[in-house]
This record gives structure tokens, C-alpha cells and sequence, in this order.
């Protein structure tokens, strides 16, 4: 019997949906007969590692140090078997600027972007307006904000932002939110998100009723084609592993130039609500079967 350690919680401002996505993944492996420790992580989790000794790691961890290439790093130097990508692939797809570099070097449209600070992006933004501004390293939409017009304070209002954070703005780009996951390197179907109250943020991911998923998204087959295939290439190109996830928006005034990449999620959401399971089951694989499936391919990068 395999012994499964299911990474969840941690630290980051994701704690509450890391805690969502790891107990059902745990249940999953439960009710196929694998022996699962369940770890809320902290600061101790090498020694606890070490007092337990899984076979493998599923990793449910979301946010800063679960997805951005540390945790990664413990588990290889530990030589334990874990899910979804590695070092390289989680720090790069987590810090979105230098992912959004690597996209546009391979011909994967992106809109435009400026990295900043506060301060700067208060005194002289670098867009007119409608810009999105975003945590340079955070994910699940964690302090998005759209500024639509000159006279928005909402930036300047907010107090829980370090001024030395790194941010990223880029230029709105309207229209439709699409989604794709890939599974082993092959895109599952696309997803259109419509949020029922302003853009799909943090709430709307993860409260019921705020969204509503479109599967499959009801766009044109040369689209579709377009999305799949730029969700298989960034999987490929950042070397992901395992499961990975592509967001988009989509301008339909620019027509065929109106598609663009927001970023990719290495360890997308597996609770209730998440786009990979729902994507998963169109396609055919149940939630357990799609948790079995991660932890027997878990691996090292070393």
C-alpha cells in the first residue's frame, strides 16, 4: 500500500483553498485504498518528512513557497516523489513577468506589461487607463485590481500592499475569460469563465454562484484550436509536469490578435469548484481517478 503525504494549508494568502483542495484530494486517495498522512505545513515540514517517510508527496500546496519551486526543492533534496512540476518550472511560472518574457520569446501573444512598484506606479503610471495591476509572484487572482479610469483610488486607498512589493501592470484587455488545462502534456478542453460580478478574482474562483464555467467554451473552432495549442506549448516550454493550467482573455474586436496569455498555473485548484476537475470529467476522468493518476506520476527532478 502506498503511503501518500498530502501537502496542504502553508503560509501563503491561499491557505484557506490550499486546506479545500488538499482534504478532497486526500478523500480521493483514502477511497482507493492508499495510506494518506495529511499535513497542514509549516516551517517544521523537512522534519516532519523525515518522521513520517511517504512514498510520495501530493502536493495541494497554492500560493508562495507550496508552488514557487521551494517546497520543490525540499522534496528533491529529500529524494521523495512529489506531483506536479519541479523547481524550475514552479519558480518561473510563479513569478509572472519572467513567464510572461518567456511566452512572448516563443511567439505565445501576451499583453503588454510593466514590472513596478507602488510608489512608482502611483506617481507615473505607465499605462492610461484600463490597466490590471498584480502581485508580481501571487496567484488565484490575490490582489488583482483593474483601475478603470484616471480618477480610480483604489490603488492609492490600499494599505495592505508593501511598497517594495513587486507588480505588474498591463494593459486591460476586454472581452472573454478562457481557460485550458493540459494533463501529460495534452490540453483537456477550454472553459469559458463568466463572472457574474465584476472579473473572476479570488471570491469568484471559490464561492459558489459567483461564476459560471462553459465547458465547452462556446467559441469558434479555430479559437479553440489557438488556445489549446498555446497551453500545450507553455506546458512544454517551462517543463512542466503532471497537471498545468493556462488563463486567457480573449478581445473578439481584434479578432484573430485578440487572444492573449495571462500566465500558467502549475498546481491549479482541485476543490469542489476548480476548473481542472470539471475539465478532467468532460473529458472523461473522474476526480479520484485524476489524483491516482498524479500521484503515479510523481517524480523528482533530480
Amino acid at each position: 500500500m502506498k503511503h501518500v503525504a498530502v501537502l496542504m494549508g502553508g503560509l501563503s494568502a491561499e491557505r484557506e483553498v490550499s486546506l479545500v483542495s488538499g482534504a478532497a484530494c486526500a478523500d480521493a486517495l483514502e477511497d482507493r485504498g492508499y495510506r494518506v498522512a495529511r499535513i497542514d505545513v509549516d516551517r517544521d515540514l523537512a522534519r516532519v518528512l523525515e518522521r513520517l517517510r511517504p512514498d510520495c508527496v501530493f502536493n495541494a500546496l497554492h500560493g508562495r513557497l507550496g508552488e514557487d519551486g521551494r517546497v520543490q526543492g525540499l522534496l528533491d533534496l529529500m529524494a521523495i516523489p512529489y506531483t506536479h512540476s519541479g523547481v524550475l518550472a514552479s519558480a518561473i511560472a510563479m513569478d509572472k513577468p519572467m513567464a510572461i518574457r518567456l511566452f512572448a520569446s516563443a511567439g505565445i501573444r501576451t499583453p503588454q506589461g510593466v514590472e513596478t512598484v507602488l510608489d512608482d506606479l502611483l506617481r507615473e503610471p505607465p499605462f492610461e487607463p484600463p490597466y490590471v495591476v498584480k502581485p508580481a509572484a501571487e496567484g488565484s487572482s490575490v490582489g488583482v485590481v483593474i483601475v478603470h479610469d484616471a480618477e480610480d483610488r483604489s490603488l492609492s486607498a490600499r494599505n495592505d500592499v508593501d511598497r517594495s512589493t513587486r507588480l505588474l501592470v498591463e494593459r486591460y484587455v476586454p472581452g472573454r475569460e478562457l481557460t485550458c488545462a493540459v494533463l501529460g502534456g495534452e490540453a483537456l478542453t477550454v472553459t469559458e469563465i463568466a463572472a457574474d460580478e465584476g472579473f473572476y478574482d479570488y471570491r469568484a474562483k471559490y464561492t459558489d454562484g459567483f461564476a459560471r464555467h462553459l465547458v465547452p467554451a462556446p467559441i469558434d473552432p479555430s479559437l479553440f484550436e489557438q488556445v489549446t495549442a498555446w497551453s500545450e506549448e507553455a506546458h512544454r516550454l517551462l517543463g512542466c509536469r503532471g497537471v498545468s493550467r493556462c488563463d486567457f482573455r480573449y478581445d473578439p474586436a481584434q479578432g484573430e490578435r485578440g487572444l492573449h496569455l495571462l500566465e500558467i498555473n502549475t498546481q491549479p485548484g482541485m476543490t469542489p469548484l476548480s476548473l481542472v476537475p470539471e475539465q478532467a470529467k468532460h473529458r472523461g476522468i473522474e476526480f479520484k481517478d485524476l489524483v491516482v493518476k498524479l500521484v503515479e506520476d510523481a517524480a523528482c527532478d533530480l
